[in-house]
């Protein structure tokens, strides 16, 4: 009884009041809409809304707009700006959903692929191969590693963690504080102490994160990645809310507690990962966009990840239109103008916390 009792309590915490969910949702998908069309209309080419959508209709079906425009313009929409923002579309839904995935699997709303050491795992992983030019898997040499690091620093924090069986914010954070400093610091001797030049400025650029330099070849596979691990957070959304309960009232309903933890690191790990490979380490986004979508629909995971998606990736795509263009013709690593948001978030969030 008291596992159901807890449950109860869980399932209770996760209805809000508030607008009906559908209207939301509708709100999360305009507001991806208008991120979109602001993403590829700005740029040292202005270019009008409704031009921008007559190019991609156009492309859809020549017969749903009249080309108006010149071949230059069209250019720019489909082979510049286009796969830069469905690339930071991309990577803000899976920051989101990760970090979504982390505070339900720690029972920590504190949890961020960021602040975990996620990225930082997987930062050392890509780093060593950029510096030591390691292509043993070709193409996938890079995502394999970055993978294979965030795997490492999730269980290692994880581990660090626990002490008698259980695991406290405070030491959740510290663990995941002092291993992103760590492997952060790993990441920087193999650039400092590496021989090439220009390996060492790639390096350090991509550790700062950005997507400057985007091509149709670098959205396909973390796409592909994000959905997929999207789509099994959706299938496992009710363990996810039987771990809101506790894993004592978890594991009396049937739950494989542990198990089911262990799989969706590894599953997490692999999605950010991948997007860590194209994009460079980039904090925050999974500690922002959760919360935020809590304070909406709630925390059933069936509801708020799909609005937790939507949110993230219009929040990459408004920071990376404001790295693009806040110093014309510079450009500021879009990891910068996320830390500067999401830093004093987090400290109010402590704060709110206490």
């Amino acid at each position: 009884m008291s596992g159901l009792t807890g449950v109860s309590r869980a399932v209770a915490v996760t209805r809000r009041p508030g607008l009906p969910y559908p209207l939301t949702l509708a709100l999360c998908v305009a507001l991806l809409g208008g991120a979109v069309t602001a993403g590829i209309a700005a740029g040292s080419i202005s270019l009008p809304a409704d031009q921008v959508w007559g190019i991609l209709l156009h492309r859809v079906h020549p017969a749903l707009a009249e080309p108006v425009w010149s071949p230059v313009r069209e250019t720019i929409v489909m082979n510049v700006r286009l796969p830069r923002v469905l690339l930071c579309g991309v990577i803000g839904a899976g920051l989101s959903v990760c970090g979504m995935a982390l505070q339900a699997l720690v029972r920590n709303p504190l949890a961020d692929p960021m602040l975990l050491g996620v990225s930082s795992g997987a930062s050392v992983g890509a780093v060593s191969v950029m510096v030591f030019g390691l292509t043993f898997l070709g193409p996938f040499s890079l995502p394999v590693a970055a993978f294979a690091g965030a795997l490492a620093a999730l269980v290692a924090v994880y581990l660090l963690a626990r002490s008698g069986g259980r695991m406290t914010t405070v030491r959740l954070v510290l663990a995941g504080v002092a291993m992103a400093e760590v492997l952060s610091a790993v990441a920087s001797f193999l650039v400092v102490t590496s021989d090439d030049p220009h390996r060492t400025q790639s390096a350090v650029r991509w550790m700062l994160g950005g997507l400057a330099g985007t091509t149709w070849t670098m959205v396909w596979v973390p796409a592909a990645a994000v959905l997929a691990g999207t789509a099994v957070l959706l299938g496992v959304s009710r363990p996810l809310n039987l771990l809101l309960a506790g894993e004592e009232a978890a594991a009396s309903l049937g739950l494989d507690v542990h198990r089911f933890r262990a799989s969706l690191f590894v599953l997490v790990a692999m999605v950010i990962g991948t997007v860590v490979a194209v994009s460079g380490s980039i904090g925050f986004v999974g500690l922002i966009m959760p919360h935020v979508v809590r304070l909406l629909v709630g925390a059933d995971h069936r509801r708020a990840l799909p609005a937790t998606a939507l949110l993230g990736a219009a929040f990459l795509i408004m920071a990376d239109l404001v790295a693009r263009t806040l110093i014309t013709p510079e450009e500021v690593p879009v990891g910068i103008i996320t830390a500067l948001v999401g830093g004093p978030f987090f400290l109010w969030l402590m704060r709110r916390r206490s």
